[in-house]
């Protein structure tokens, strides 16, 4: 069968596919090729959009690896995304009682009403230093993909 009568990825697709993202050093972060493979609308924010990009035009069948640099990944590591949070900020969104150990993920009520989270790096009287950059930034990563169906 000639591959130009496979169906391919488009913007308006529905798939159904298994993926996985991987550290370079192929440690999984996610993957389903050990479970039941994941269905999915295509542009409904299912999969971060530079996995979608990936995607595009691959024909049903399709089996391939990605290897993304931080810059088509999840971006490089911003400096300026690593703040002093002071104790009353800090209080404001903690339960009561609520203690924090390096390495924890904070929950921030955001000004516009949504919610951003930190990572705990520094802890003291004053207040507290979180990294905001998203956990994967700044780091390379393969992303493998099989189309199983197109719709």
């Amino acid at each position: 069968m000639p591959n130009s009568s496979l169906p391919v990825v488009t913007e308006a697709s529905y798939l159904t596919l298994h993926y996985r993202l991987a550290s370079q050093e192929g440690e999984d972060i996610v993957s389903t090729f050990k479970e039941s493979p994941a269905t999915l609308q295509f542009g409904m924010g299912q999969l971060a959009p530079f996995l979608e990009t990936c995607l595009l035009g691959l024909p049903e069948g399709a089996h391939q690896t990605f290897d993304l640099p931080p810059e088509q990944a999840f971006g490089p590591r911003n400096p300026e995304l690593i703040q002093r949070v002071s104790r009353a900020t800090l209080r404001e969104n903690s339960q009561l009682g609520e203690e924090y150990r390096i390495g924890d993920l904070v929950d921030f009520a955001a000004p516009g009403g949504g919610r951003f989270a930190g990572v705990l790096r520094e802890i003291d009287e004053q207040g507290a230093l979180f990294d905001f950059n998203h956990p994967l930034a700044g780091q390379s990563l393969k992303f493998e993909v099989k189309i199983i169906g197109i719709l």
